[in-house]
């Protein structure tokens, strides 16, 4: 299981867990805006599917994340090889935490009140869905402060 560690494939000083979980979090716009294509078409069921498979998709990336930092040592070993200000990425990384406890409660919330809350479920999901672009965006922020600049 070393070789998460390893040198991962966009040619930065990250490690390839960093790679994949970027890769995938900069993906994941893209595939809810997939899964939202189904419900414009009136294929709800197969929106619900894709959205629910993506979302616990998220969840396992979020864990394998997590779990991978804390054991290379969290990001205080990254951020000391990169020439980045301290305190400026402290303060885009609370900002992209922020976001990203946001971003899990309301698409938790709008996927499972879905069926009890129709009304609501569209602006809910459109919420989600910019709430899910901004931490992508963030986290892509985050991967370029600590492994390009």
């Amino acid at each position: 299981m070393n070789f998460i560690f390893e040198n991962g494939f966009f040619g930065t000083r990250a490690p390839l867990f960093m790679d994949i979980t970027t890769l995938i979090v900069s993906l994941l716009p893209l595939l809810i805006a997939f899964a939202i294509n189904f419900a414009r078409k009136k294929e709800y069921k197969l929106h619900k599917l894709v959205q629910v498979y993506i979302y616990i998709f998220s969840l396992i990336v979020v864990l394998f994340f997590e779990i991978s930092v804390r054991v290379a040592g969290g990001f205080k070993g990254y951020l000391e090889l990169s020439l980045v200000n301290k305190n400026y990425f402290t303060y885009v990384l609370i900002g992209h935490i922020i976001l990203s406890v946001l971003m899990l409660i309301i698409w938790s919330y709008t996927l499972f009140k879905a069926k009890t809350d129709r009304s609501k479920h569209s602006r809910n999901g459109y919420i989600s869905f910019i709430l899910i672009f901004l931490t992508s965006f963030s986290g892509i922020w985050v991967y370029l402060l600590l492994f390009v600049y």
